[in-house]
């Protein structure tokens, strides 16, 4: 053998051992005595013999060298021994007995309430996009054990637990919460499993941990793993079950398929539900996806939340919602013994009413009541509000034409991305395919031109609002430095222009080439009073947007557009409301207070007392008290509406492991 190529040799060798050493694993053991081996025999003599040995040695270093780096490089890569097959998941869905878990935290509700929450797909059976009835795995102890004898678990005869040929017992780590809700269904499942000879090995870890931006799920850290997803009138769905949103080391966590599920014709389906503007194609994009989700079983939908709202029978007008707060319904409530205030009870008080950086359901709600709705999203679907009419393909306010783009263009990738065009850059033409820029040849793309239209309205300072209103919006919207937490509307914008007519309020988005925003229909920006001249002296709408978080006209004491307007905020125990004058048609209340109480069990005293007028459904949320106000109701004391959440309880299965 030559110096050069013994040289050569030991050089991997060391590499090697460098390798192995940061990264030990049962591979490592056996590449070390291959090494040892080969230098021994290296050291010794230089034969025909020797060199065959050599190759073959090498051959063998190069393997396991490649193994070690794929393995150190990308975690959740290798299939669960256990999860990866789809029979075990199929039989755990079987195994599962959805409508005992859902009694366990609802123990209140009836057998054709329990019908109503429970789920067989990622979408609720009255969301528009829900064309199922899919596979739904009855409970059966049965079809569960005949699945698992089918992929090897048996379970003989005395034993607790299956175990497979290699004598593994057939036992699977589940991950969720802390909270006494989940600790309570998670005890059901674990009973359920069982039944069918499974294991399961229950872990409660912190919240902090579990939705962390480093741990738990976002680096696909469990095998079974439970939570909630906050399901939308608008599904969406791209970075739940596409392909390319799988969180790997490799694309630096991206992504929230974290069971790993590549289901090609689900992936495209799911790519095309979000790349077009035709409902009853987005419908048929949808069906797809969910019967290949069902039909896959790579996460379990256990069961929508229950949510409940109560109130005093005097207060009328109330219209409830899965998918919006009552609160909206504001302006329309009265009090039938002629009472001119309405008392709400919220067990959390808003940070802030600046809409755009704080989102929880307090705040919000106390946006909507005392500065702007521009539009309301009853019943899985939109209405129009302050913007009339939505801007909509079919009333002609919005146009989707084909434009022909060359490179240097800026585009909105088939990625979700705003790049700008360049040779390998993936794009969607206008048929709707995935395409990838040669560098030359141009590519006709849709490219989306919305017109929004608004009502004559009037600040609560009695000012008419403005174009200049609609545009400082999307300055402050679209600012980096705002504190907004998303700008996945802005990034897909080209530009936005002012109405045409000097005296129309309106203004109108071209959408970068490729964008196919689904909600381009919605007024896209917040509204904001420019004309606003604050404490300091300066005009509002010359405030820099990193300053807007912290500004008391904006965040304490808001102008208001809305049925309402803050008079006043009493920190830690109440905000008051008062008819906005200049809002039309006006309240019929005079005044709306939002009273704070430390926990539901207060604010239901305080219902049940008289003192609170209304409860909505964050602050009565779903467990005991339920059945205080649904034993109230019985007497006449109360009027109470339980309602389904689109929020959705589900365990997901890993489907890779490290």
């Amino acid at each position: 053998m030559s110096v050069k190529k013994l040289s050569a040799l030991l050089a991997v060798l060391v590499i090697v051992s460098m390798i192995l050493t940061a990264c030990p694993a049962p591979e490592a053991q056996v590449v070390e005595k291959v090494v040892t081996s080969v230098v021994k025999e290296e050291v010794k003599v230089v034969e025909t013999q020797v060199v065959e040995k050599q190759v073959e040695v090498e051959k063998v270093v190069t393997q396991e060298v490649e193994k070690v780096v794929e393995k150190a490089v990308e975690d959740y890569t290798t299939p669960h021994p256990i999860l990866s097959d789809v029979r075990v998941r199929q039989a755990i869905a079987h195994c599962t007995n959805r409508d005992e878990l859902i009694a366990s935290v609802y123990p209140f509700i009836s057998d054709e309430e329990k019908a109503q929450l429970r789920m067989d797909t990622f979408l609720p059976k009255t969301h528009w996009a829900y064309k199922g009835p899919y596979t739904d795995y009855e409970y059966s102890v049965e079809k569960g054990g005949a699945l698992l004898d089918e992929a090897g678990w048996k379970l003989a005869e005395g034993d607790q637990y299956r175990t497979n040929e290699a004598g593994d017992v057939l036992a699977l780590k589940f991950t969720t919460t802390t909270a006494q809700f989940r600790q309570t269904w998670a005890a059901v499942m674990e009973q359920n499993l069982l039944d069918c000879g499974i294991q399961l090995i229950r872990q409660h870890v912190p919240s902090s941990w579990w939705f962390g931006d480093t741990t738990g799920l976002a680096r696909r850290d469990f095998e079974l793993g439970a939570f909630a997803w906050v399901g939308e009138t608008d599904p969406k769905g791209r970075t739940l079950y596409a392909c390319d949103q799988i969180p790997l080391p490799s694309n630096n966590w991206e992504g929230q398929n974290s069971m790993g599920w590549c289901n090609e014709v689900a992936s495209k389906a799911i790519v095309q539900a979000n790349n077009t503007l035709d409902r009853e194609a987005r419908i048929a994009a949808y069906d797809t996806v969910q019967k290949e989700f069902s039909k896959d079983m790579v996460s379990l939908p256990v069961f929508q939340r229950l949510e409940a709202e109560a109130w005093n029978p005097n207060l009328e007008g109330i219209r409830t919602s899965a998918t919006e707060y009552a609160i909206v319904s504001a302006k329309d409530w009265s009090m039938a013994d002629g009472g001119d205030t309405v008392v709400i009870g919220f067990s959390q008080e808003p940070a802030s009413m600046f809409d755009l950086v704080e989102s929880a359901a307090a705040s919000r709600q106390a946006y909507y009541l005392g500065v702007a709705n521009v539009n309301t999203q009853f019943d899985y679907d939109y209405q129009p509000g302050i913007q009339d009419p939505l801007s909509t393909i079919e009333n002609g306010l919005s146009k989707n034409e084909d434009v022909e783009v060359k490179a240097g263009d800026m585009v909105y990738s088939a990625e979700g991305e705003p790049v700008e065009l360049a040779a390998g850059v993936k794009v969607f033409n206008s048929e709707g395919e995935e395409v990838e820029f040669d560098g030359t040849t141009p590519v006709t793309m849709k490219q989306l031109t919305s017109t929004y239209r608004f009502k004559p309205f009037t600040w609560s300072d009695g000012t008419p609002g403005s174009v200049d209103d609609l545009l400082l919006g999307h300055k402050i919207d679209c600012d980096k430095e705002s504190g907004s937490t998303s700008f996945e509307v802005c990034d897909q914008i080209a530009e936005v222009t002012p109405g045409t007519a000097t005296d129309a309020l309106e203004y109108t988005i071209k959408w970068l080439p490729g964008s196919q925003y689904s909600l381009y229909f919605g007024s896209q920006f917040h509204i904001y009073p420019s004309h606003q001249v604050l404490a300091d002296g300066r005009k509002l709408a010359d405030v820099p947007a990193a300053e807007w978080a912290t500004l008391p006209e904006i965040a304490e004491q808001p102008l208001s557009m809305a049925p309402f307007v803050l008079e006043s905020w009493n920190k830690g125990e109440s905000m008051t409301f008062v008819r906005n004058e200049y809002f039309e048609p006006k309240a019929k209340l005079a005044r709306v207070v939002i009273q704070f109480f430390p926990d539901s069990q207060t604010a239901v005293a305080a219902l049940l007392g008289g003192d609170v007028d209304y409860l909505e459904k964050a602050t009565l949320g779903a467990g005991a008290e339920v059945q205080t106000v649904l034993d109230a109701e019985k007497e006449g004391k109360l009027v109470v509406e339980t309602i389904a959440s689109p929020t959705w309880e589900h365990v997901d299965f890993n489907l890779f492991t490290k």
